[in-house]
């Protein structure tokens, strides 16, 4: 048996039931990962022994009878922008090579009181941003895995861990989860902490997760939620029932609002044609939704935040750094620095005004449904893809799930997101699980993937809806 191919609860179940140690689970990954990553490159650090000796720890901590979490046992990546006090951080950036924090990222130390086996860091991008990292496509190693999460990306699509965590502060879980054929899911803001995690925007950084399923998806958000006095923006509220409620049935057969979004023009024709047959297979659960002339601006308020606020977090990288730093990082951080205050303060203030234009949207539909990016992974290393589609619901906060639904006729995944209303994160994955098992019961499919054929999946969606 593949043990690396086990999902997140799969495994969780097993080792707590005595039926899998976590040695087991740990061990089967690192075969794994040495089978296949010399071709993809996912990790920026991994100590072998250092691994097993946690998954040891764990099975030890289980058989003593002790309390065990959700987790136990289980390992995880980390994207190399969360601190870990037993593993260096770097960025991605040749000037923090070596850094060893002395304490772990929030986002961590939930992992560990979960009982997770903190595996490795994966790849990042220069400082989260844009200039990739030394990653590949799963699916096609010439193609680029999308960014800047893309080593925890690559890593859960290509089964060498069951899951992984990353950060998005413009689309850097659900582009690379698309390009990669993975559940990528980025919350409402402020729902998981981040103190501990590389700054860039306070306005617009999420921690985001990666997994091969849904519910896979959504216990790592169950473990992620919680209240940091550290970070302004999460609140001290219940953590939400994430796993209950993904795997319900919904009271009512969803509705879903397709959403061409500003991001449009940007469309590959497979994109367009994909989302065509897609629209037509669910038919009476859809309706194509106009969301106004007010959202245009949105990505350019987007970036002016964005660009701003790098430029103040990274302003003494940017002035001792030197050619340490990639020149389309500098750029940004130029332009940056020259932004007016009042042109900052309109873009910063105005997500609360398009957020208050969406709850119409809301109230009559379960979630917006719209692509994850232009189209599939580029062929190319040079660039890790246009984050255009996941700009607005970055710079609105709202929660988004990428689902691996669609392909192209060369094999390379097609992303299909589901944005939900702020603070519904819970029903937008019961939503996406709603979605998922329409589409995706017809026998022959891989139980490892939901990837199929456009035309394939409308054809199956319309026989089953009677049409």
């Amino acid at each position: 048996m593949n043990l690396s191919a086990l999902g997140l609860m799969e495994a969780a179940a097993a080792i707590r039931d005595g039926r899998l140690s976590s040695a087991e689970l740990v061990g089967d990954c690192l075969q794994r990962i040495d089978e296949v990553d010399r071709d993809i490159d996912a990790w920026a650090f991994l100590d072998r022994d250092h691994a097993m000796r946690q998954a040891e720890a764990a099975d030890d901590h289980r058989k003593l009878g002790k309390p065990i979490g959700p987790l136990h046992g289980v390992p995880v990546g980390i994207k190399d922008i969360f601190d870990t006090g037993d593993m260096p951080t770097e960025f991605g950036s040749k000037l923090w090579a070596g850094r060893t924090p002395r304490r772990d990222a929030a986002a961590v130390a939930l992992l560990r009181a979960a009982g997770a086996v903190i595996l490795g860091k994966t790849v990042t991008t220069e400082y989260a941003y844009y200039q990739p990292g030394k990653t590949r496509n799963p699916h096609n190693p010439d193609h680029t895995p999308g960014g800047s999460s893309s080593g925890s990306a690559a890593a859960v699509a290509a089964l060498m861990v069951p899951g992984a965590i990353g950060s998005q502060t413009n689309g850097s879980v659900i582009r690379p989860a698309a390009f990669c054929g993975v559940v990528g899911f980025k919350p409402t803001h402020g729902l998981i902490p981040r103190s501990g995690a590389l700054l860039l925007s306070r306005a617009l950084d999420h921690v985001g997760v990666f997994a091969r399923s849904v519910d896979d998806a959504a216990l790592l958000a169950e473990v992620l939620a919680g209240f940091d006095e550290e970070d302004p923006d999460t609140r001290p509220v219940a953590r939400p029932p994430f796993v209950d409620v993904a795997r319900t049935e919904p009271p009512l057969p969803p509705r879903f609002a397709f959403v061409r979004s500003p991001a449009w023009k940007q469309a590959e024709k497979v994109t367009t044609e994909a989302f065509a047959e897609l629209v037509e297979a669910l038919g009476e659960h859809v309706s194509e939704v106009e969301i106004g002339q007010s959202f245009d601006r949105a990505i350019d308020m987007h970036r002016t935040v964005m660009e701003v606020e790098m430029a103040h977090n990274l302003h003494r990288d940017f002035e001792q750094g030197g050619d340490s730093l990639s020149k389309v990082l500098r750029a940004l951080i130029e332009r940056g620095r020259k932004v007016l205050a009042v042109d900052y303060t309109r873009a910063l203030a105005g997500g609360a005004t398009l957020n208050a234009a969406l709850d119409g949207v809301f109230d009559e539909y379960d979630a917006i449904l719209t692509p994850a990016a232009p189209g599939p992974a580029p062929r190319s290393l040079d660039s890790t893809g246009s984050p255009a589609f996941c700009s607005l619901w970055t710079y609105l906060g709202t929660p988004a799930v990428t689902l691996p639904l669609l392909q192209s006729e060369s094999g390379m995944p097609i992303g299909v997101q589901l944005v939900g209303r702020r603070g519904n994160d819970a029903r937008l994955l019961r939503t996406a699980n709603w979605l998922v098992r329409t589409l995706d019961k017809s026998p022959g499919r891989s139980k490892r993937s939901h990837a199929t054929p456009a035309k394939t999946l409308a054809r199956r969606a319309k026989t089953r809806n009677g049409r």
